[in-house]
């Protein structure tokens, strides 16, 4: 995959919010946390995902020149002072996250993933750890609940042609591997999960031959 910079996998309000906690010189601590309120009849359990990850996301938050410059223009940033943008140019997380173990159930009102940090950390990545944490919990109970109707017979994770685009198919596979599945079809995710890949073969081979 590409790097990229992940400052602004966010949502716009995130970063105005954060905005106006600097110009109005809110420095307050404060924590979030990620749950979920209800869950569906005779769903009674999630197996959490996706906390690597987040770890890794805010380990390496860092605002680009060109991710700042870009901000610089938006038109709901017009009137903010250049001192905002100097300090998301230092920004580093320095806050605190207690969590949920990944491969662990947990349940409805249950927090999943608790962040204590200043206030503007706190508010600019909301977003970014909901994807995450909420996209990798979803396979991962899927996965569960998969396993658990197999009743001992092995489940293998084969989705990466129906992802939403190859990083969700990578993130898919590691999720259901937390969630019980024995391997998956997706090589990437092997090398750098050690999750075991298996595979079949497609129609097309089967045509290839004539007897």
């Amino acid at each position: 995959m590409t790097k990229r910079s992940l400052a602004l996998s966010t949502d716009l309000y995130e970063l105005t919010m954060a905005a106006g906690y600097f110009v109005n010189d809110v420095r307050a601590t404060a924590t979030f946390e990620l749950f979920v309120r209800d869950l569906p009849p005779h769903r009674a359990y999630l197996i959490v995902g996706g906390l690597d990850q987040a770890l890794a996301y805010l380990e390496t938050l860092r605002f680009t020149d060109e991710d700042i410059a870009y901000v610089h223009r938006l038109p709901a940033f017009r009137g903010v002072p250049q001192a905002f943008f100097d300090h998301l140019r230092t920004l580093r997380f320095s806050g605190e996250v207690w969590a949920i173990p990944e491969g662990t159930p947990a349940f409805n009102n249950e927090p999943l993933l608790r962040v204590t940090a200043p206030i503007l950390e706190a508010q600019l990545v909301e977003t970014a750890l909901l994807a995450t944490i909420n996209f990798q919990t979803m396979i991962a109970s899927k996965a569960s609940r998969v396993v658990t109707a197999a009743a001992g017979r092995s489940v293998i994770e084969f989705g990466s042609r129906r992802a939403h685009g190859t990083e969700a198919a990578l993130y898919a596979a590691r999720a259901a591997y937390i969630g019980g599945c024995v391997g998956t079809s997706n090589v990437e995710a092997g090398l750098r999960f050690g999750i075991p890949t298996v595979g079949t073969i497609a129609h097309s081979w089967v045509m290839s031959f004539d007897e």
